[in-house]
């Protein structure tokens, strides 16, 4: 029992930093992606003809 507090503490903290700055980065991702799909849209839109 003694090993196992210190081994979740070392271990455990960066799992939980890591998983929270993937979440993170994935939401900006999903972002990111939608609005480069949307961008010749609105390049076609703001160019006349």
């Amino acid at each position: 029992m003694d090993q196992i507090l210190p081994f979740v503490s070392d271990i455990g903290f960066p799992i939980i930093v890591t998983l929270y700055l993937l979440h993170r980065i994935e939401t900006k991702l999903d972002t990111l992606n939608e609005t480069l799909v949307e961008l010749p849209n609105r390049l076609r839109e703001g160019i006349p003809k």
